[in-house]
């Protein structure tokens, strides 16, 4: 299968009333364990390269390894561009392969979002890819605070970006690693009735999986970003195989060790999104 667009999973996702998952990489072991789960639950997934992993591997590489993985998967694979902040970076991250791009102009003036967002929108759909935007301000546990995003300007934002996806601050918390919060439905319900985009959760980890999985069937929340909790369990497998035969060196051996209970969680957090299957065959 080769790769697909973010439009291409959430246009189905948005009107039949279940989300994607938005899954955090870092590097080799954590992608390749995010596709084993898509195609164990056979459901699509969305690849997703963050600043801290741009940090780490170079784009033009992570376009390659996404690319790789999706035309070996049996499922709809996207390769997406996390919080990209410059025109210049999502033109690398288009030029590299990747099939969908998310500007993040969330800090700046509304106009100015608005302006160049449209302008990575634009970009992106002449290559024939997809854009997502971000208005309000998604903050950060133990960091930045949120700013919530007022239905109005999203309803401008939406309008005049002419995104895919638009990401939305309504309660969740980047980096947050227990779930005891929750989003504001109200908030939610408010920016459903004036904008016909698919809504994109960011810092989902901290978001109750009762509540992901309502707001996936009943709302317009089609992706939810998902990093901590799939950090997190792969962390503690890393730990663990390192700490369980101190005379081990050999990174490659030690790393195997995380592969299986990284599928694992990721394998339920894709679960409780609810898309239907992919491909003949159903979930194994």
């Amino acid at each position: 299968m080769t790769l697909v667009t973010l439009k291409d999973v959430l246009t189905p996702a948005y009107e039949q009333g279940y989300a994607v998952g938005g899954l955090v990489t870092l590097g080799w072991e954590d992608m390749r364990a995010y596709v084993a789960a898509a195609e164990a639950e056979n459901a699509p997934v969305i690849l997703q390269a963050g600043p801290s992993c741009r940090e780490h591997t170079p784009l033009p590489v992570l376009g390659k390894m996404f690319r790789y993985l999706a035309e070996n998967a049996s499922v709809p694979v996207v390769a997406h561009l996390d919080h990209g902040y410059t025109f210049e970076e999502c033109k690398t991250a288009l030029d590299s392969g990747f099939t969908s791009l998310m500007y993040d102009g969330s800090r700046k003036p509304l106009q100015q979002n608005i302006d160049e967002t449209a302008a990575i929108a634009e970009m992106a759909h002449a290559a024939g890819i997809s854009c997502e935007g971000e208005i309000g301000f998604v903050g950060y546990s133990g960091g930045e605070g949120s700013n919530g995003t007022d239905p109005d300007e999203a309803a401008r934002f939406a309008r005049d970006s002419a995104v895919d996806a638009m990401a939305i601050s309504v309660g969740n918390v980047h980096l947050q690693q227990n779930k005891e919060g929750g989003l504001d439905e109200n908030r939610i319900c408010q920016i459903d009735a004036v904008t016909d985009v698919p809504l994109v959760i960011h810092g989902g980890s901290g978001v109750p999986v009762e509540q992901r999985a309502r707001l996936a069937h009943e709302t317009s929340i089609c992706k939810f970003n998902i990093g901590t909790e799939l950090r997190m369990a792969f962390g503690n497998a890393l730990r663990e195989a390192v700490n369980s035969d101190p005379d081990r060196f050999d990174r490659v051996t030690i790393l195997k060790e995380t592969h299986d209970p990284v599928e694992a969680a990721a394998r339920t957090v894709i679960r409780a999104f609810g898309a239907p299957p992919q491909r003949q065959g159903g979930r194994t």
